[in-house]
């Protein structure tokens, strides 16, 4: 694929890539192609083979697993500069999760061969997946610790907080807008609750003063939601 501007800042931003050069963000950007997914179309379903990665430009997916009675649970969203898909491609084994496209969604997809070519000529690539893979697994970790330990609100708080600091990495103060894109049903499966009691706890970060609310819109203010989420 030829090199776009966009597409190199984007790359630019993306946590996996954050260690490289753009002269590696280039070649990689060669050996990518841009595919596009309609609004509720699945991408791939648990048990698929994996030999692609994704990184989504534009719209929203959702990463979910369906439990043993139907129920499905999501537990991420991947918005634009966000990598989904990169287990089942580097090992070689099925989809460990279905991703769903919420919105009609651009992404730029690399299959496996291609990246084994770049790692083979860029071994530095090889040490920003371990980084990356481990950053994801202390996400996880703490996501569980905190469905398991914390309030709800506490929960949402920490949740605003992660979205906010994803659009702006080097906020520490101030109001951060953003658009979730999702109903409240959707935020209560992402936070391991239910949807009225998620209602509750917007009110209550509402009140406090940690957001405020406009439909799918809120403007997090960064000191009160890191008190209200008991981080540093």
């Amino acid at each position: 694929m030829a090199v776009n501007d966009q597409f190199l800042e984007l790359l630019r931003r993306t946590q996996l890539l954050e260690p490289l050069d753009d002269g590696d963000r280039r070649a990689m950007l060669q050996e990518m192609r841009e595919v596009s997914f309609d609004a509720g179309q699945v991408i791939f379903t648990r048990g698929d083979p994996g030999r692609e990665v994704y990184l989504v430009v534009a719209g929203r997916v959702r990463l979910s697993v369906l439990t043993a009675e139907g129920r499905e649970l999501s537990f991420a969203h991947a918005e634009p500069g966000a990598i989904f898909g990169e287990i089942a491609m580097l090992d070689e084994g099925p989809r460990s999760a279905d991703a769903t496209a919420v919105v009609k969604t651009q992404a730029l997809s690399l299959g496996r061969a291609a990246f084994m070519r770049l790692a083979q000529s860029r071994p530095h690539l090889v040490d920003a997946i371990v980084r990356f893979l481990c950053r994801r697994i202390r996400e996880a970790d703490q996501q569980l610790e905190a469905i398991a330990l914390c309030p709800i609100e506490v929960r949402l708080a920490r949740f605003f907080l992660a979205a906010a600091r994803q659009k702006n990495p080097d906020v520490e103060e101030g109001t951060v807008a953003i658009d979730l894109g999702m109903s409240q049903g959707e935020l209560a499966l992402l936070i391991g609750a239910s949807r009225p009691k998620v209602n509750t706890a917007l009110s209550m970060l509402e009140a406090s003063g940690a957001i405020s609310r406009k439909g799918s819109k809120f403007d997090c203010d960064i000191e009160q939601l890191t008190l209200s989420a008991g981080v540093e």
